[in-house]
């Protein structure tokens, strides 16, 4: 068996990231070589194990990410747009395997993502769950199957802490909807409705984000016909399992020429 893939976390004390950290140590073919944390936390200069509320581990969480992807083959990111844009360009530099989760990023943001992929492996998605992949095939499916007379809305419901709407997973089943159609999400998006909006407009793909209580997540497709409708959704009842997709990612992005990648390359699902 060849030596387990030096894999770091960004943002090591989020939910998210102590999840990461768990599915790490989970899985033997990989090994947790660094943790980060933004500048001032109370984290910065103790032993991970200890901050996580278990035994030393002798990794100390770091507030400069430059050493800790000194180290690395593989890096987890699913913090803030402006830490991904940065940790980006310093994956570049080590070559390193970088799996971004980070929602919110703009299309300025993605470019420069490009930009750093021309150097290293990056596996961007909005969603790393099996489930919410094989949906996004077949959205992508249904919509090139039906014409404009199915009109198409994306409803998502995550909990009430979650800051951007809509969610990463809610765009990337609308840019599969939109890529079956042969149109740009950007021209057919329609994300909010207040007030007199008029009649839809034919085409479109709308959005709706629910935000509430402890919903992990839960996306809906509908497509919505004269006398019928056809939904596909999906729920997810466990964080963890984005967790154990991400370092799926960081596995298969290891072995990768540098790149822009999504889950669907990463599960053989890709066009």
């Amino acid at each position: 068996m060849s030596e387990p893939i030096r894999t770091a976390v960004m943002g090591a004390s989020g939910r998210m990231g102590q999840m990461l950290v768990a599915a790490v140590d989970a899985n033997p073919r990989v090994v947790l070589s660094g943790v980060t944390e933004r500048a001032g936390h109370a984290w910065i200069g103790r032993d991970l194990g200890e901050c996580m509320g278990g035994a030393a581990r002798g990794i100390i969480v770091a507030d400069d990410p430059l050493d800790v992807f000194a180290s690395a083959q593989a890096v987890l990111e699913f913090t803030a747009p402006a830490a991904t844009v940065a940790h980006a360009e310093l994956a570049a530099q080590a070559r390193a395997a970088f799996i971004v989760g980070t929602t919110g990023l703009t299309d300025e943001d993605i470019a420069r993502l490009e930009a750093a992929s021309r150097h290293a492996p990056i596996v961007r998605a909005g969603n790393f769950s099996l489930g919410v992949n094989l949906l996004t095939v077949l959205t992508r499916k249904v919509a090139a199957a039906l014409d404009e007379d199915y009109d198409i809305e994306i409803i998502e419901m995550h909990h009430r802490y979650k800051v951007d709407a809509p969610s990463g997973t809610a765009l990337m089943l609308g840019e599969a909807a939109a890529a079956g159609r042969g149109v740009a999400l950007a021209d057919v998006s329609d994300r909010g409705r207040d007030g007199m909006t008029g009649a839809r407009k034919p085409g479109d793909i709308g959005f709706a984000a629910l935000r509430g209580g402890d919903v992990i997540g839960e996306h809906e497709v509908i497509f919505a016909g004269a006398g019928e409708r056809i939904a596909l959704r999906h729920s997810a009842s466990d964080r963890q399992l984005f967790a154990r997709g991400a370092v799926r990612a960081a596995i298969w992005a290891f072995h990768q020429k540098p790149g822009t990648y999504d889950m669907l390359d990463v599960l053989g699902l890709g066009s």
